[in-house]
Parts: C-alpha cells; structure tokens; sequence
C-alpha cells in the first residue's frame, strides 16, 4: 500500500533527483506532491514514464495527510516549512543544513548509523548529511570498525551541482563564452569557475574554515564518533556533477592497505576501484549516475604511525543527496516509522 509523499524544492537540481530516486527505486507512492515556491507553481516535472507532476505552491500547501515530505529547498525554508509539515503528522528528511546539528534530529547515512531509526524521532525531522559528509564517512566506517579512526585530514573537489543548477548554468555559459572571446562573469562563485578552482564553499567563520569545512568536522563527529578530528579544505572544481576528496586518515590501531581494502569491499554502497596503473582509479565523470561511493588510490600514509590514504568520489545529486533520503525514507518503511 502506498502513501502520500511531498517532495519540497522540486523544481531544484536535488529535488528533480529526489523525484527520479522515488521512481526509479519504486517507492511505494500513492500521490506524489511537487512543491516549491509560488512563482514556480505550475511548471510540469515528470515523475517515472507516465505521470507529470504539476508544481504546487509550498506556502499555501497543507501537509495534513501526507506521510512523507523530502525538503531540499534551501535552510531558511525548510526553518519555517519542516516543522509545520512534521507537526500536521509528517515524517520530514531534510537536505538542507537547518537541523543537522540540532539536538533530538538524527542526522543518518543508513549504511553508518541507521540504527538511529529503531523509532520515530520526537520531532518527526531526519537531517540528510553534507554531501560531501555522506560520502567520507561511507568510506571511513568500515575503517573505523577495524582500527579507529583518530584524525581525518581531507581535502575536496566539489562540482557546481552541489551549488544548484544556475551555478551549473553559470560554468557552462562561462565555458562557451571563453571560447568566443566573452569575458566570463562571475554571479553564482565570488570568482570565474570555468578552466579554475576556488578554494571557497559557504561562508567565511571566525577562524578561516568555511562553513562547509565547519559541516564536514562537526557532521563527521555526530554521526560516526565525537572523538574524531577533521580538517578539510573545500575545493568547487569545473565538473558538473561528481565531488572528490583526498583523503588522509590517522588510526588508533595499526591498519594494513590489504585489511582496509578487503573491509571497504565488504561495505554496502561502496565500490573499490584500485589499480595502481593508468586510469586504475574512479574520476567524477565516469561516477556520474551511479549510487555508490567509489575508492580509489588507497595506500600507507608513512608520515603518521597508523595512516592510510585514499581517493574517493560520489555522484553528489545521488548518494550525496536525494538517494540518501530516499534511503532513509525506506529505512523509516521497514521499521514502521510513519504515521497510521
């Protein structure tokens, strides 16, 4: 039997992937729900091969009756509009970084911490990780049950999408237009991005980090161990679709490169891909579209007494996003989370 399910941002690169993720996996939908804002109400998204979903207002929405609501909307939206969704009796898994950090909210990669949901949260909210969290910490749990991890250093190659489709529009009209002799302008990055990369993702805090680099520590903790140390270093790249991370990791325990690749092997949603020759290794457009994190270029990090490195990378629209809600959301179905 089906349910009602809402899917909030609809019209944004996530919430179309949110829309295709529920279909392609055939999530068991009654009614499907496409919201947004008002001056996107009335355009047409496909939801499968045979319905057409027309957008709906989120301001004027009731969420009575709907069993489900995806938010990937924006943080100041989902403030306002999850928990009026989560108080009408709807099981909300937000995108948006609004509520991960807020106590009584789990934050879950099902594949890490999903025993988080045995119960429905108090306040009806799940948060969906950074995607570039989701996909480190995927890569790091299978090491962690084998060696602890102690320090994390990593630094990132994160595409325009995890920006949304006008910083893709941004880099594709930049790309064309260099080639025409037009000067790129910067509106979505605070420089060009096209043949660069900007070493800027969020907002600048006190200390240096960006908020992104902030998310990937203090995420990290929450979800796999309050005792392991992160300094990231957040990179956009010109890729479309696709995020990268160089990742270097300090251990409690000794870890050999053959224990941690039998382990990650053995993981759920991870595909290794290591072979120490030309292209023996996993790049984002070749990951495009998949659902697992794939790892690469794994080997002993020497200047550390327990370290190892690795290259990992993951569809950032997918795992980094709407599949890992959508994972949720079936997670929540098995252990009878939603609503009577």
């Amino acid at each position: 039997m089906g349910m009602k399910v809402a899917i909030v941002g609809a019209t944004g690169a996530v919430g179309r992937e949110m829309i295709k993720t529920l279909a392609e996996r055939a999530f068991p939908v009654d009614e499907a729900v496409a919201l947004a804002s008002g001056r996107s109400a009335g355009q047409e998204i496909s939801f499968g091969e045979k319905t057409v979903l027309k957008v709906r207002d989120l301001d004027r929405y009731d969420f009575a009756g709907t069993a489900l609501a995806l938010f990937s909307p924006g943080a100041t939206v989902s403030a306002v509009h999850a928990p009026r969704a989560a108080a009408a009796g709807c099981l909300v898994i937000d995108n948006t970084s609004q509520f991960r950090m807020e106590l009584g909210v789990p934050l879950v990669v099902p594949e890490v911490n999903g025993a988080l949901l045995a119960t429905r949260p108090k306040k009806g909210i799940i948060a969906n990780p950074n995607c570039s969290t989701i996909q480190m910490v995927l890569a790091l749990k299978p090491l962690h049950d084998i060696a602890k991890v102690k320090r994390v250093v990593v630094a990132t190659y994160q595409s325009v999408s995890g920006a949304g489709k006008e910083a893709m529009d941004e880099l594709w009209s930049q790309t064309r237009g260099i080639f025409v002799n037009d000067p790129p302008l910067a509106e979505q990055f605070t420089k060009p991005i096209a043949f660069n990369v900007i070493p800027h993702i969020d907002a600048f805090m006190d200390d240096g980090s960006t908020k992104e680099e902030w998310k990937m520590a203090v995420e990290t903790r929450k979800i796999l161990d309050p005792d392991i140390q992160v300094v990231a270093t957040c990179v956009r790249v010109p890729v479309m679709i696709g995020h990268g991370e160089a990742v270097h990791v300090e251990f409690e325990r000794p870890i050999t490169e053959k224990q941690a690749r039998d382990a990650l092997r053995e993981a759920p949603g991870i595909t290794v891909m290591d072979h120490r020759e030309d292209g023996g290794y996993a790049t984002p457009i070749e990951i495009a579209g998949e659902d697992s994190v794939f790892v690469s270029r794994i080997r002993r990090d020497p200047t550390v007494p327990h370290g190892l490195s690795f290259w990992c990378v993951g569809d950032n629209l997918r795992k980094g996003a709407a599949l890992n809600a959508v994972q949720i959301a079936e997670l929540a179905l098995r252990n009878g989370l939603f609503a009577a």
